[in-house]
């Protein structure tokens, strides 16, 4: 059970998000594209506490509930799509049986080490379908209320393509006297609405966000970019909050400048693997983040256990720790074991930094058509 809190750790240093939840319970079988809902929290509570124990052994800090799009709000939404698609819903849940078992889960897990307990608050389609605040700060104390009782350690919005949204929904969390961290999904050339990176920057933390950054749709050198202007923002309007980012785990240059991210590229969501991040990507990708001043590092979809450990491994002397599996990943110096002498060439990190990855086919594009 953990005695310190996210501030306190973001102070001390960096602290380890998990990962992809959604897409790569999709993978699995747990999860169905198109609604991207988590259900299994519920329906199948072994996968997503699995799931999040991969994440804990990889060296995560927090334990994000999996209740991604879990309002009444997006379940109603859903249904009325099944109802015009007939497409069979497979349950009958309500959200908050959903979120009720997402935080039993995360807290269980995170209590196995010194995790904290985000509760993880998304968009509501209320929003888009312009229903008007009043009816989306309602929706949106349902599950907060949900997630103060259930004791989360902090709250995090996420996944905001309008910073009016993401304003709305700081606005409530902060009602609730705990950390708030908040993220969107946006690249360089600012919101859906048009304004300015610098600006949803300036006015998340206005909001009353501690912690503010970028999350999915975009990989890590995009999000990069973004949050050096994000950064640059708060400077510019003396405003202080920590920093926050995590990206897909895929390779998206093509979509630099897309306010729709990986969402346009051809191959989502069956076909990406293709463009998947390295383990060393990941670990380049951390240090570069730290050296902008980001302490909360962590990914999104296509981000796996394996790209979690990487982030840990990079800063476990800064830290002061490894993660709980470390003693079984050496990393290349561990290849100095294997029986093969073209591997043990390999057990430097000059090899691994230097290797430009191949696809292993000859039908590949290098860039998609977008």
């Amino acid at each position: 059970m953990s005695t310190k809190g996210l501030l306190e750790r973001l102070a001390d240093g960096v602290v380890v998000g998990d990962g992809s939840f959604v897409v790569t319970l999709e993978k699995r079988g747990y999860v169905s594209a198109g609604s991207w809902t988590p259900e299994a929290a519920a329906l199948y509570p072994d996968a997503v506490r699995q799931l999040h124990r991969e994440y804990l052994r990889a060296g995560s800090d927090v334990m994000q509930t999996f209740s991604f799009y879990c309002s009444d709000d997006k379940i109603q939404f859903d249904r009325d799509a099944i109802d015009i698609h007939g497409h069979d819903t497979r349950h009958d849940l309500t959200s908050d049986e959903i979120n009720n078992s997402a935080c039993d889960l995360a807290r269980e897990v995170a209590n196995e080490g010194e995790g904290l307990v985000a509760g993880s608050v998304s968009p509501l389609p209320g929003y888009t379908q312009k229903k008007g605040k009043d009816y989306y700060v309602g929706e949106l104390h349902k599950q907060c209320d949900l997630y103060r009782k259930k004791g989360v350690d902090f709250l995090l919005g996420e996944f905001y393509a309008h910073v009016e949204e993401a304003e709305w929904a700081i606005e409530v969390m902060k009602e609730y006297k705990i950390p708030v961290a908040c993220t969107m999904r946006i690249c360089s050339t600012g919101d859906k609405d048009g304004v300015s990176t610098e600006n949803c920057a300036i006015r998340m933390v206005k909001a009353g966000a501690d912690v503010i950054g970028v999350n999915c749709c975009f990989d890590p050198d995009i999000s990069m970019k973004t949050m050096s202007l994000m950064k640059a923002g708060l400077e510019s309007a003396g405003l202080k909050a920590h920093l926050m980012m995590q990206p897909v785990g895929y390779h998206t240059k093509e979509i630099a400048n897309n306010p729709d991210g990986y969402f346009a590229l051809p191959e989502f969501p069956f076909s990406m693997e293709t463009r998947l991040l390295s383990r060393i990507d990941v670990q380049k990708f951390a240090r570069k983040a730290y050296d902008l001043g980001i302490r909360y590092l962590g990914g999104c979809c296509g981000f796996e256990p394996y790209h979690i450990r990487a982030i840990a491994e990079e800063f476990a002397a800064e830290r002061g720790k490894s993660a709980p599996g470390a003693y079984m990943s050496p990393g290349p110096n561990g290849l100095k074991m294997s029986v093969d002498a073209g591997q043990r060439k390999r057990a430097t990190p000059e090899y691994w930094n230097k290797l430009v990855p191949a696809a292993g086919r000859e039908e590949v594009k290098k860039l998609a058509d977008v």
